[in-house]
């Protein structure tokens, strides 16, 4: 049965976990594979070719595993290679996007800051959403280098976080800026630390709930929730108790700590081998 069938949700790392959470409370019935391709994390400095090939390679590898909608929980991997997973897979593919529309339209002083990796803020798809929708507000765009490294230990408050973090938001903060926007799955797990450095002074914009509701509604679009069985008949049942897989491409162990302390989830990850996909 097609609506049985799990979610995959991939990244680059543990930075979609921060997704995976908010999709677990939209959708509790459902089954879900979170795929995390930490043997290359982070891929915010690789080259765009590497990052098209990896994305695509885990996208087969979750077909291959017959889910039903595959969430690209991943800023970066969803710059580069959503337009051509759409063409070249037959079910719904869910990205993720700095959530800049919503900054321009919160922002009183018409200055927001975004807080993305490198490769993200040098993508085509990023400086069109600017484009279309920044406006009159100006955006101080800073790239996180060493923030994602430190989340994939599970390091999110530590000193020399904190000392990251301070001087990546600092020309944020000088340039009378109200709101930030979280370009990268992974800051969502800086919310505290962005708290306390910015003492409450910006409004964080994160995209990860919206990311769900998406999924929900493309879901609920083309019937395939887990509870919808009949087209003709519109009856439903709870079917069985939703699982959760949790894969590594990296050290599984590693993704087993990384998730119990990150989203209070205690499963044992699996590492599986990956190829990249020509494309």
């Amino acid at each position: 049965m097609r609506n049985a069938a799990p979610i995959g949700v991939l990244d680059s790392g543990v930075g979609g976990l921060s997704v995976l959470r908010s999709i677990r409370a939209a959708l509790p019935d459902e089954t879900l594979l979170y795929c995390a391709d930490s043997c290359y994390a982070p891929y915010g400095e690789r080259k765009n070719s590497f990052i098209t090939a990896r994305t695509l390679g885990i996208s087969r590898w979750l077909e291959a595993q017959h889910v039903k909608a595959i969430v690209v929980a991943c800023n970066t991997a969803t710059a580069h290679t959503l337009l051509i997973l759409r063409e070249r897979l037959k079910m719904p593919i869910i990205g993720v996007e700095p959530g800049i529309r919503i900054a321009a339209l919160r922002s009183r002083t018409r200055v927001a800051g975004v807080l993305a990796t490198t490769s993200t803020l040098k993508s085509e798809r990023f400086n069109a959403l600017l484009a279309q929708y920044s406006g009159d507000c100006r955006f101080i765009c800073q790239h996180g280098r060493g923030l994602v490294e430190a989340i994939e230990v599970g390091d999110v408050s530590s000193p020399v976080v904190m000392q990251y973090l301070s001087a990546c938001i600092q020309p944020i903060l000088d340039s009378s800026a109200d709101t930030l926007v979280l370009g990268c799955t992974h800051y969502s797990f800086l919310w505290n630390a962005l708290c306390t450095i910015t003492a409450k002074q910006l409004y964080i914009v994160d995209t990860h709930e919206a990311i769900a509701s998406q999924l929900v509604r493309q879901l609920t679009k083309q019937r395939l929730l887990i509870n919808t069985i009949s087209a003709t008949t519109h009856s439903k049942k709870r079917l069985a108790s939703p699982t959760l897989r949790l894969i590594s491409t990296g050290d599984a162990l590693q993704l087993t700590r990384i998730a119990q302390k990150l989203i209070g989830v205690n499963i044992d990850a699996e590492h599986v081998k990956i190829a990249s996909e020509p494309f």
